[in-house]
């Protein structure tokens, strides 16, 4: 297959996309120098919309100025971008019972309070990667005090809000176990704490054992505080991108622990959302699906985001590189060609984050009206991160 031949050609684009487009841009358009934080309500022109701060954007910015400075090179301007939000965030992101807030203004006070166990997710994913950057004892501790709130709150289903999205009482969201078997695996492995480690495999489990269904071939969005699926138009969703981006959480998580039937499961349940989330007749991955083929219950359903394909090409990679199958290049090919003819916006930097089915861009805010320094510079640093090994 030709992609064999072009990993190295491959790791100079994804270099490139990252240090003279994507990180250039964040680094013009969207440090507060005045306030603190980080402007995330910016347009693909790089325009600041808002100078209001949702927190996953400050806590997602930490993580991915923290990465850069660990995973790509130690410059200063990256690890003072990532101290400088943490900063900003470690004076006014918490409420009194410690749970991280939703949203504040440009000066920190709270415009919507903790209404998201999400924004606590990203608060240790973030911490985790500042406290591997600096060894900062202090960052490291509201961390592990993170971990110890989102426990308590997760031993208690309904005690807590899952923003911007709503769970009806009794269900439970693929997204929550998808995110904490994550970050608590980071933090579980920066620690080599086991207890962190197990709440880890706990959510990974919940991922592969309760939403994941192989006999459907599909991971589901929501199920029933038993692990039940419910029929329902919500509990028929299924988000192909989300799914994706589950898997290779999972890969991480069972790559710790050499289980390689797990990441066979998880490389194979890539393969089955491809299959059934491309839009075979406009190409691109779909955003939402309805699980026995009506109308999707997710909004939006039918539209291009940017973070369903930069997710994407790293699973992909990562999927090869455990498996070495084939079908894996095959569709990293067409996820990478579509990609990079249709999201890029070669005049500013960086990608546009919504398309249409037809791939035109769509103006509407969908789930968060922010363009974060996320899903983009964090596939990149991981296919950066795969890329060298294959080469």
């Amino acid at each position: 297959m030709k992609v064999h031949a072009r990993f190295a050609d491959l790791l100079a684009i994804y270099r490139a996309e990252l240090l003279e487009r994507v990180v250039p841009f964040w680094m013009e358009h969207s440090i507060d120098r005045r306030n603190g934080g980080f402007l995330s309500c910016v347009s693909d022109a790089g325009e600041v919309l808002s100078e209001d701060k949702y927190m996953w954007s400050q806590l997602r910015a930490i993580y991915t100025f923290s990465k850069l400075y660990n995973r790509i090179e130690r410059r200063q301007e990256w690890l003072d971008v990532a101290w400088n939000t943490y900063v900003f965030v470690k004076r006014c992101g918490r409420d009194e019972q410690g749970r991280w807030v939703y949203a504040v203004d440009k000066d920190g006070r709270v415009l919507q309070g903790a209404t998201s166990i999400y924004a606590d997710g990203f608060a240790i994913y973030g911490l985790t990667e500042l406290a591997r950057a600096t060894g900062d004892r202090e960052v490291l501790d509201l961390a592990l005090e993170t971990y110890r709130g989102a426990q308590r709150q997760l031993a208690q289903p309904g005690s807590y809000g899952t923003a911007p999205y709503t769970l009806p009482q009794g269900i439970k969201a693929h997204g929550v176990s998808m995110i904490f078997s994550s970050v608590f695996g980071e933090l579980g492995e920066l620690t080599g704490d086991p207890e962190i480690v197990a709440a880890s495999l706990h959510h990974a489990r919940e991922v592969m054992d309760v939403y994941r269904r192989p006999e459907r071939r599909l991971l589901f969005e929501f199920a029933s505080l038993d692990g039940q699926l419910v029929d329902s138009p919500q509990g028929r969703s299924i988000v192909p991108g989300h799914a994706i981006e589950s898997m290779w959480f999972m890969m991480h998580v069972f790559r710790r622990l050499g289980d390689q039937a797990r990441i066979r499961q998880a490389a194979e349940t890539i393969r089955w959302h491809l299959e059934r989330g491309w839009d075979r007749e406009h190409g691109g991955i779909l955003l939402g699906l309805d699980a026995e083929g009506g109308e999707p219950w997710w909004q939006f359903a039918d539209t291009k985001l940017w973070w369903p394909h930069t997710e994407a090409l790293y699973a992909l990679l990562l999927a090869y590189e455990q498996t070495r199958e084939d079908w894996c290049l095959e569709w990293y090919e067409q996820v990478h060609d579509y990609a990079f003819t249709h999201f890029p916006v070669p005049t500013h930097g960086e990608w546009t984050q919504k398309l249409d089915r037809y791939g035109k861009p769509l103006t509407q805010t969908v789930a968060l009206p922010v363009k974060d320094p996320f899903h983009l510079p964090r596939a990149l640093i991981h296919c950066i991160d795969v890329l060298e090994r294959l080469a």
